[in-house]
């Protein structure tokens, strides 16, 4: 019966292929030949197959045994790593990082900082809520997560109870696509021509959340709490927007949709903030996170940690 394999007899098992012989596994187990023996014996009869050659004097492998040896060492692989696992575990318990991340934030990086933080501290549990405004902000109030990239242009939900630290920039474009009437115009386009046309608006779908509106220059707005959303309609040619540049850099390369230049009309960066409660101490994965996300050397090209103005609004 499979049942009754154990990883003992796995490892004899390895351990006779890798030493030639049965007592070359003994000596490499220090364990009794005997044993050996009767643990590759108790595992042909769990299998119903043979996984030595019984008329050489070496210990040479059948063909089963070939195929099986790959999936011997994978299974005591695995308990390895079960095993290291669990003693960490044990010794630190099980870390956790709760955390909301803003929309806009480059997905890329965060993606690339989360791999390392899954490298480094392997039993490491992530729960990460993508949010808009002031969405991070409302799950660490609620308990959900611990810490929020937040937009620093966006109210605190509570100053209060939270507090915010400094963590990057990202560069942000005009744009639209190649069909949209703004985009025939060549060179600066004054305030007065965007505001003809329809702004697209990311804003949050919370109905009692403060809404803020950076760089909006158009009465006539179309409002999306999706940044994913606001992407495909710039591309459908429906409006005109503000994006990250690293979302929309691909596009305006391929020419699906043109940056835009702006006459006498500044767009500021977005500035990130780490959002926590007052008084929260971070842990050791938490502070290894947020140093990766704030990473000079590993975010995109155009985003930066310089400091600028943490008031203002959304985009």
């Amino acid at each position: 019966m499979l049942d009754n394999v154990t990883i003992n007899q796995l490892r004899a098992f390895v351990a006779v292929c890798d030493a030639g012989s049965f007592s070359g596994a003994a000596r490499e187990l220090r364990r009794a030949q005997s044993a050996i023996s009767h643990a590759i014996a108790a595992l042909e009869s769990a299998f119903d197959i043979a996984l030595f050659e019984r008329n050489t004097r070496r210990a040479t492998l059948t063909a089963a045994g070939r195929s099986l040896l790959p999936d011997a060492r994978g299974v005591i692989a695995r308990t390895e790593e079960m095993k290291m696992r669990a003693a960490s575990i044990a010794e630190t318990g099980a870390p956790q990082v709760s955390i909301a991340v803003d929309t806009y934030f480059p997905r890329a990086h965060l993606i690339e900082c989360l791999r390392t933080l899954q490298t480094d501290r392997p039993t490491v549990a992530i729960n990460l809520r993508m949010t808009t405004m002031q969405g991070g902000e409302r799950l660490i109030l609620d308990g959900t997560c611990a810490l929020a990239v937040t937009i620093a242009d966006v109210p605190e939900l509570d100053p209060g109870a939270i507090e915010r630290l400094h963590l990057c920039e990202a560069r942000m474009v005009t744009v639209c696509a190649p069909s949209h009437p703004l985009a025939a115009i060549a060179g600066p386009i004054p305030r007065e021509e965007f505001g003809r046309h329809i702004q697209l608006v990311v804003t949050d779908n919370q109905p009692d959340a403060e809404k803020t509106q950076q760089g909006v220059a158009s009465e006539r707005q179309w409002l999306v709490n999706d940044l994913g959303a606001k992407h495909d309609l710039l591309r459908g040619g429906l409006c005109w927007g503000h994006m990250p540049h690293h979302l929309v850099a691909e596009d305006l390369v391929q020419g699906m949709l043109v940056e835009l230049q702006r006459r006498a009309w500044h767009m500021r960066p977005l500035t990130f903030m780490i959002s926590q409660r007052r008084g929260y101490s971070f842990s050791v994965c938490e502070t290894q996170l947020v140093a990766l996300l704030g990473n000079r050397q590993r975010l995109p090209k155009d985003a930066s940690r310089r400091s600028v103005s943490r008031k203002g609004k959304k985009v």
